[in-house]
């Protein structure tokens, strides 16, 4: 066979742009693995893609689909950690609604004990993206006080039981009452309905008055002036999204009096040598704990590669909690 099923972007648009097409299967370059997918995640950048506003980088398939699980199908020129046949769980440039797809060896890892396709395809790009942005750029340590936005997205679920397990205290906020209680079960000392409380005065109270150490926020827009007044003397805010918009009025007098420190990333566009370097810390760090049950990736539903479509319409409700995936 020399061909594949795969999605492809037929045109900037909404869902309905997705459209199932077979393609060559890709060949892995040298440091690559060529992978036969048995489930992909599917994330909000796949979106943005889909829509035109976040193109691939150079060199990369044009295909979405950031992350990926399945069996190692060929292995390219100098590598030497994995073989043919393994089970891996990978970060993608691109190319993951597919049959097969290619990607740096070293930003592979091996499937945690006993999870399913579906649950290991569920893990590279929001275990990445929260290990880079709360731990490595936002510098959360134990003691300290965290707030995520979004608590019961893919990113919100692994942010929270993440950081409770490292030891820090936990706010979140989500959409709905339901949506609070799914967070608190997954680990937060705090949950606030954004729709009927304020979150910056919820968060003095839980601080007792101080603040909050860092926020991870993917809302941006009218939340970022807020998100600074919520932080304590030297906090820390992390964006990695834009979902109420990227402008924002901002008093940069506070973020001088309090010390603050404002960041943010995108993981896509960084260097192979960096996303190697996160693959090996998340291994050392955060592998221990879902082999051992300590955390683990929430899943919300599957669907049918030939039905990619249907699941950006769902991921677009923003009614899911945790992980959607597609299986070939």
């Amino acid at each position: 066979m020399t061909d594949m099923r795969c999605v492809e972007v037929t045109k900037p648009g909404g869902p309905e742009v997705l459209v199932e097409t077979r393609r060559p299967i890709p060949v892995p370059a040298a440091g690559e693995i060529l992978i036969r997918v048995k489930a992909a995640g599917v994330n909000r950048p796949d979106a943005l893609q889909r829509t035109g506003a976040y193109k691939p980088p150079a060199g990369a398939s044009d295909l979405p689909g950031l992350e990926a699980a399945g069996e190692i199908a060929a292995i390219g020129a100098g590598v030497s950690r994995w073989s043919v046949g393994d089970a891996v769980t990978a970060l993608l440039p691109g190319g993951g609604y597919a049959e097969y797809v290619t990607t740096q060896a070293d930003h592979a890892l091996p499937i945690p004990t006993g999870y399913s396709w579906e649950q290991a395809a569920a893990l590279c790009e929001t275990f990445f993206t929260v290990w880079i942005n709360v731990f490595d750029r936002g510098g959360l340590r134990a003691g300290e006080t965290f707030l995520v936005h979004g608590g019961t997205s893919g990113i919100g679920t692994t942010a929270i039981q993440l950081a409770k397990a490292r030891g820090a205290r936990v706010m979140a906020t989500a959409g709905s009452d339901e949506k609070c209680e799914r967070c608190r079960e997954l680990g937060a000392d705090l949950a606030i309905n954004y729709r009927t409380a304020d979150f910056v005065e919820e968060s003095k109270t839980f601080t007792d008055g101080r603040g909050l150490d860092l926020i991870l926020d993917m809302v941006g827009g009218d939340y970022i002036p807020r998100d600074i007044k919520a932080l304590a003397l030297d906090g820390r805010l992390a964006m990695i999204a834009f979902l109420g918009g990227p402008m924002a009025e901002v008093n940069f007098a506070q973020v001088m009096v309090k010390r603050l420190m404002l960041t943010g990333s995108t993981l896509r566009p960084r260097s192979n040598l960096v996303k190697a370097e996160t693959a090996r810390a998340v291994e050392r760090e955060v592998w221990p704990l879902l082999n051992a049950g300590t955390i683990a990736p929430v899943m919300d539903s599957t669907f049918p590669l030939s039905q990619a479509a249907q699941a950006h319409a769902h991921l677009e409700t923003s009614t899911h909690v945790g992980k959607i995936v597609l299986v070939p």
